[in-house]
């Protein structure tokens, strides 16, 4: 089968190669169509590659967002609808996609068919940036946290025409995940805080504490560390060891997980509906009383709630069956079935940030080592340390990818995941990473046949509805995991090692709504001359958060082509000067790069802090 293509990029060269067994893999027609596929993604001309380079006086930085003759450009299309300004220093995001709630530029129309610039991001690089249907945030260089967007100030869609808020300052935040509700910040430290989604919910009263003004009595006020915005704090149930801290959260619906540097996981509920497929891996934990909210800070013991999270499926397992198949005397399920009798007793309001505030480690994963976790809507994830991949939760469209013989809708306990089926018999698997959102899952996996030579594969799996999976296929359930066509497989020639090489994704970002963007790194053997890292864009694609400047969803991993036809590179440089979002410069010679991010019914290339 052809594992690679010939073209031409810089002085790298991608070759085809065959490998034993593979026809065991696909059908025939299968086979033909990878091959037209992964021609088609990859081949382009060195002329058309070498229109997207420009060299400017001060050096030989080159940009893929260079003008022909101007600083502002207007593309007039069929398909456009927006002007898209191009610039030729500086650094500048690049948005596309729905706008209707504010979240890409306020100055923008709702509708954005092609890249366009976006000016709140002007001679601007971030540490990380993440975006909800409604609201979005973002960590600037100097780790503080900004919120905008028509959900973020209360307003109906599409009425909202304010900046980017600064919420959460001088706590060094790498790392955000959002949901419907709330915005978590990880610390570089390890700490965890949470803060509302709503500007409206976010007001500090009076004389009340937060995590800032520590001791309890508050002195934050002498060293000038008082708040504006109320946030919280998340702490693990238990005390960490010695230097462990956590390094990695994510995020789903309802639920939150959490990775500690020793490779523990930890788990907190976001909403009473954290469980519902018992994605927490636990049932059992506790919660401050809703009438000690307010003292939570106060040194003493408080009455806490025993919460018992049951799956609906556990709690009613004849939910979906009918009247006539639902044995006599078995009750419908209630909500004291699903919480516990105490909680609702206690009549607990989630959507104070405080209702829960701790992380509890999962039982089941007690002495496995993760490096790893990943959380989809209704699903979760970790990675061991020696490339095995668990994952429990929500199972209807198969995005667990536990196989066809797996037909159960909730997975309770954390499950090995075989990436291994169907390969030749003397090929070994290892997990490198996964990216889950939504209702689709994805894996970055390292193949190794008996010769030595090693391939990166992506396989998807789960609802592929919109062409999500990246198969050619448009299916909306997929329990096994399946190769995502043009970026699977792929070599190329390196000038370093002087042979062929695996073509290795950089990066994922799925989207809730089932759009998929995918870097891959086709510079790291390419040597001297090598340009850019491509952009893979496949699935949903109703408002245009393809980049294309059309609509219609898309099936198999396409490459993104800049406004002049020629391929659209993320580019990495040192910048002259880094700012702020308050616009004050924070440092000058930084190293960028830029990053693809999905978000919903649109898109964002921002420049990041390598």
């Amino acid at each position: 089968m052809l594992r690679g293509t010939s073209r031409a990029l810089g002085n790298a060269a991608v070759a085809p190669m065959r490998v034993a067994g593979s026809r065991r893999l696909f059908s025939q027609t299968v086979r033909n169509t990878q091959r037209s596929k992964l021609v088609y993604a990859l081949v382009t001309s060195s002329v058309a590659a070498g229109t997207l380079w420009y060299n400017v006086s001060n050096g030989s930085v080159v940009y893929n967002d260079a003008p022909s003759s101007s600083p502002e450009t207007t593309v007039k299309a069929a398909n456009a609808s927006a002007k898209t300004i191009v610039e030729d220093e500086g650094l500048s995001a690049l948005v596309w996609g729905s706008n209707k709630t504010h979240l890409l530029d306020e100055e923008l129309p709702e509708s954005i068919r092609v890249p366009t610039s976006s000016y709140w991001f002007k001679n601007v690089a971030l540490r990380d940036l993440a975006l909800h249907e409604n609201h979005a945030a973002c960590i600037d260089a100097r780790g503080d946290v900004y919120q905008w967007g028509d959900g973020f100030f209360g307003k109906e869609p599409g009425s909202s025409h304010a900046r980017p808020q600064l919420t959460l300052k001088g706590k060094n935040i790498t790392q955000l995940q959002l949901t419907r509700s709330r915005v978590f910040a990880l610390s570089a430290s390890g700490h965890i805080y949470v803060l509302s989604s709503r500007q409206a919910d976010q007001t500090l009263l009076r004389g009340a504490q937060t995590p800032a003004s520590a001791p309890w009595w508050g002195t934050g006020w002498l060293w000038g560390e008082e708040e504006q915005v109320d946030f919280a704090e998340i702490t693990p149930n238990e005390k960490l060891k010695r230097r462990e801290r956590f390094v990695q959260i994510s995020a789903g619906t309802d639920h939150l997980l959490a990775l500690t540097s020793d490779g523990r996981t930890f788990a907190h509920p976001i909403t009473l509906n954290a469980n519902s497929h018992g994605q927490l891996g636990f049932r059992k934990c506790d919660v401050p009383a809703p009438a000690d909210l307010e003292r939570v800070h106060l040194p003493h013991q408080h009455p806490r709630v025993s919460l018992e999270l049951t799956p609906k499926s556990i709690a009613d397992p004849y939910a979906k069956s009918s009247p006539g198949i639902r044995p006599i005397g078995s009750a419908p399920r209630a909500t004291e079935a699903l919480i516990g009798k105490e909680a609702v007793a206690a009549g607990l309001d989630e959507s104070n940030i405080r209702w829960s505030d701790r992380l509890f480690e999962i039982p089941s994963l007690r002495g496995v080592k993760a490096d790893r976790v990943a959380a989809g809507g209704r699903s979760s994830f970790v990675k061991t340390s020696d490339g095995r991949v668990l994952g429990w939760g929500a199972n209807e469209y198969g995005q667990i990818g536990l196989g066809g013989n797996i037909t159960l809708d909730t997975i309770t306990v954390p499950t090995e995941v075989i990436l291994w089926r169907m390969t030749p018999g003397g090929t070994r698997t290892k997990c490198l990473d996964i990216f889950a959102a939504g209702d689709l899952t994805m894996f970055e996996v390292e193949r190794t046949d008996g010769s030595g030579n090693s391939y990166i594969d992506v396989l998807s799996c789960g609802n592929g509805q919109y062409g999500g999976l990246g198969n050619a296929l448009y299916s909306n359930a997929q329990s096994s995991p399946v190769r995502a066509k043009n970026v699977s497989g792929l070599l190329e020639y390196s000038e370093t090692h002087k042979n062929l090489q695996p073509i290795v994704p950089e990066t994922i970002s799925i989207s809730p709504t089932g759009h998929v963007l995918l870097t891959l790194d086709t510079r790291r053997h390419a040597g001297p001359g090598a340009n850019g890292r491509d952009v893979m864009a496949w699935g949903a694609n109703f408002d245009y958060q393809l980049g294309t400047g059309k609509r219609g969803s898309q099936s198999t991993p396409t490459l993104i082509e800049t406004v002049e036809g020629g391929r659209f590179m993320l580019q990495s440089k040192r910048a002259d000067e880094v700012r702020d979002m308050q616009g004050k410069v924070w440092k000058k010679g930084v190293e960028v790069e830029q990053r693809a991010v999905a978000g919903w019914n649109n898109s964002v290339v921002y420049w990041r802090i390598r």
